[in-house]
């Protein structure tokens, strides 16, 4: 076992990594589109990918799940309706070596002269690497590692398997890929007769953007490694146009989400062969891939790959799940390394944390408000505001563009790559509102945010937690907002170790208000109707809210009235029985 209780400073301009948590979204119903066994997909020209739904939660609400669903669970889904297979990829680019327009970044420039880098003492010139590789890792801008590299290399370096704590933004990235290339630049010199090129490192994510950023980082450290190539795979996009990606550009790393690999071994002729060349696995963020309900797949994909291998565990909890997981797949000499100190203060405790209490007929004009006084303090502000579901993020980014707010937004049902898109322009401007739902609570990099707002209840304490680690990154400043209706101040009592503090509710003038009932009442119906609906599941499903299913309802239809609307939408019949809502006073149903 070993540890670090060094008090050494993160690396300022390495990569942020999410800091994983248990997610528990009882309340949403998430059924994953996944390819059938049948599959006729393969290595030949024409091949194509069949799927099916797989259900992620027992007891999912599946009729209705579109509408809940606010965070993909990064596997084998399907595309967004608002993007054929076509348009996914033209975001993400070819996945051969990863070209410019997939619209993954690498890790910004580190300032090593900068007296606030989280940086040790020890430089990369002091470990075992080859001189390519360090000539990739100073034109990246590195010279002095993170504590997790400095922790993780040599001992990963030796060929040990490690399970690995570290907090976000300690640089796990490349802890992991930095000695994989080295495996592979050590190995026996490819045959290159042989058609197909194995694998020799597979690394598994939990989101799509973490496996992008992930691939883009690789990219970058394989600058002066020509010979080696890397890619992605993952959900959202077509399984048909990744198989041919994996024909005709093979590759030694392959970052996946669980589900879309296990498409991949299922639906694509020849790729369990490929997997058999594996000589590293590295499962990042572990304790978020089984918080989000990948043991299984996890479990499929550790038989699918060599016993004689290096695992590579990276996770910012080591909860017993972890544990279990570390059993059946590191061996037993392992190493436990943590860069956890004890008592080490997080991100969210530095910053600024208020909370607001408002009827839900104040709430848009509130948002509004906030947004417009922030802008007028900062004027290189960098605002997220965070929804409950999909639907309700479509919604409020449609009532803020209304308002002339330079707004975007991101949520599950967009296309693939409409989000990278999106992702990125957020990522590099200022001056932007990001509206979004849980897609962007983790595993995203968004340097520089002023101001996280959070609308209605966060699914959990953790949820929140993320949203708000969103800002006052590396040692800078950051505010949170909570917008709370009265009934919904019991989350708060989730908080209460946290530095969070009661403001007053700011002034509306008269014209603000008249200004945010103009853009509502120019809302699409069909935009409202599915945020009514959508918004009525969610709660559905919160213990403190859904228990009592009439005053639910009152609170919908005043959900309903908030966004102008004379009378609730109508609901079919079907959703509300799986709801177990049919026959409630006050709902409209067909």
């Amino acid at each position: 076992m070993k540890s670090l209780s060094s008090s050494k400073k993160k690396q300022r301009g390495g990569r942020d990594k999410l800091s994983s948590s248990k997610r528990k979204r009882d309340d949403s119903s998430i059924s994953n589109s996944r390819s059938s066994p049948s599959g006729t997909g393969s290595f030949s020209k024409n091949s194509k990918g069949s799927k099916s739904k797989r259900k992620r939660e027992e007891g999912s609400v599946s009729s209705f799940k579109d509408l809940l669903k606010d965070e993909d669970v990064a596997d084998g889904g399907e595309a967004s309706k608002e993007g054929s297979d076509e348009d996914n990829f033209k975001g993400l680019g070819p996945l051969n070596g990863l070209a410019k327009e997939n619209g993954a970044q690498p890790a910004p420039k580190v300032s090593n002269g900068d007296t606030e880098s989280f940086l040790t003492q020890t430089r990369f010139d002091q470990c075992s690497v080859s001189p390519l590789s360090l000539k990739g890792i100073k034109d990246a801008g590195y010279e002095r590692m993170t504590i997790v590299q400095e922790a993780t290399l040599p001992v990963i370096l030796q060929g040990k398997d490690v399970l690995a704590k570290a907090r976000t933004g300690t640089g796990k990235t490349l802890a992991f890929l930095l000695p994989a290339i080295e495996v592979i630049i050590k190995s026996p010199s490819i045959n290159r007769d042989q058609i197909i090129q194995p694998v020799n490192v597979l690394v598994i994510c939990p989101t799509r953007e973490l496996a992008s950023q992930a691939a883009a980082a690789a990219k970058t450290l394989l600058k002066y490694h020509s010979s080696i190539g890397v890619q992605f795979v993952i959900g959202g996009v077509s399984l048909a146009r990744e198989q041919k990606c994996l024909r005709e550009n093979p590759c030694q790393i392959l970052i996946a989400t669980p589900g879309r690999l296990i498409d991949h071994t299922k639906n694509t002729a020849g790729f369990a062969t490929l997997l058999m060349g594996v000589k590293v696995l590295v499962l990042d963020e572990a304790d978020r891939l089984l918080d989000m309900g990948f043991r299984k797949d996890i479990e499929k994909i550790i038989a699918s790959v060599p016993k004689q291998r290096q695992t590579l565990l990276f996770s910012a909890t080591v909860p017993e799940e972890v544990r279990q997981i570390c059993d059946i797949t590191l061996k037993r000499d392992h190493e436990f390394i943590n860069t956890v100190e004890k008592g080490s203060q997080d991100t969210h405790s530095r910053v600024r944390q208020t909370y607001l209490v408002a009827p839900l007929d104040k709430h848009f004009s509130l948002i509004y408000a906030l947004l417009i006084n922030h802008i007028a303090d900062d004027v290189d502000y960098k605002v997220l505001v965070f929804c409950t579901t999909a639907m309700v993020t479509r919604l409020v980014a449609n009532l803020l563009s209304g308002l002339n707010l330079n707004v975007r937004e991101i949520h599950s049902k967009k296309a693939q790559s409409y989000r990278t898109r999106i992702s990125d322009e957020f990522r590099k401007s200022k001056g932007l509102i990001l509206v979004t739902s849980d897609v962007s609570a983790r595993g995203v990099d968004y340097p520089d945010v002023t101001l996280v707002i959070q609308v209605g209840l966060p699914s959990d304490r953790e949820q929140y937690i993320h949203r708000l680690g969103r800002t006052g990154r590396k040692g800078k400043e950051g505010q949170g907002i909570l917008l709370l209706a009265p009934w919904e101040e019991f989350f708060l009592s989730t908080l209460k170790d946290l530095p969070i503090t009661k403001a007053s509710v700011p002034a509306v003038d008269p014209d603000a208000k008249k200004k945010v009932e103009q853009a509502l009442s120019k809302v699409e119906i069909n935009v409202k109707e599915a945020a009514y609906q959508a918004w009525l599941g969610f709660y559905n499903f919160v213990k403190n809210v859904g228990s009592n299913k009439s005053r639910l309802v009152q609170l919908a239809n005043d959900f309903s009235r908030s966004m102008g609307l004379d009378n609730p939408p109508v609901i079919p019949k079907r959703v509300l029985s799986n709801m177990r809502l049919l026959n409630v006073p006050g709902l409209r149903s067909k």
